[in-house]
């Protein structure tokens, strides 16, 4: 019998995958798929960023025909972890965070299994500094360990 938790974080990931994929989709559709920006207030932009390699751009510039499957086999296989984990949890909450940070992956792993790339288009920034550009799903992995990282130190594990 499947329990409720794990219910739960599948609906999770099912939502912010979709999430996601429809922000993703949006931005596409009205930016086109050539890298730029779109300012939206003092402090906000839309860009439209492809990012082939992980977090913060890193490997980005590497070249290597084989990255992109390496990556897609590395998110995978962490999926299937999570999972595993999702499936034994006895937790409400780190139901919702694995599903969080499952949605945002299964999210970017479409993406580059479609673009070869993630595409990336949220740029918060002040004045001339920037945060790094994200999407929904990046968003969602964030808060997916924060959520984590409360638990473990609310239940002190």
């Amino acid at each position: 019998m499947v329990s409720r938790r794990f219910m739960v974080g599948l609906y999770v990931t099912a939502l912010v995958a979709l999430a996601d994929q429809l922000s993703k989709w949006f931005v596409l559709r009205h930016m086109g798929d050539v890298e730029k920006t779109q300012a939206v207030t003092s402090w906000f932009n839309l860009v439209l960023v492809w990012n082939k390699g992980v977090t913060f751009g890193l490997l980005n510039h590497t070249g290597h025909a084989a990255m992109l499957w390496i990556l897609i086999g590395v998110a995978v296989a962490i999926l299937l972890l999570l999972g595993r984990w999702l499936y034994r949890t006895e937790s409400l909450l780190v139901a919702v965070a694995l599903g969080g940070i499952m949605g945002g992956a299964v999210g970017n792993v479409a993406d580059r299994l479609r673009h070869g790339a993630v595409v990336d288009f949220l740029d918060f920034h002040y004045q001339s500094w920037h945060w790094y550009a994200f999407n929904v799903g990046d968003a969602a992995i964030v808060a997916g360990v924060a959520l984590l990282l409360l638990d473990g130190v609310v239940r002190g594990k």
